[in-house]
């Protein structure tokens, strides 16, 4: 099974009501050079995914390629 090497930082996901929620994931590493990813829910939940990306865009500077989907 192929992993991704690079954690993206921003995660879209669909929740049971349809709408799309953003996660903000952050990660830094322990003294061992372990990852810790802490994800922060983004209150605001949007009705496309690409409405997710603007606001990743214009409040947090998201680049392509920045983003997963789930």
């Amino acid at each position: 099974m192929a992993t991704d090497t690079k954690m993206r930082p921003f995660l879209i996901q669909k929740n049971a009501e349809g709408q799309f929620r953003l996660s903000v994931r952050t990660t830094r590493y322990n003294s061992q050079g372990y990852p810790l990813v802490d994800v922060a829910l983004h209150a605001e939940s949007f009705k496309t995914s690409a409405a997710a990306r603007a606001f990743a865009r214009d409040n947090f500077s998201a680049k392509p390629g920045e983003y997963a989907t789930k």
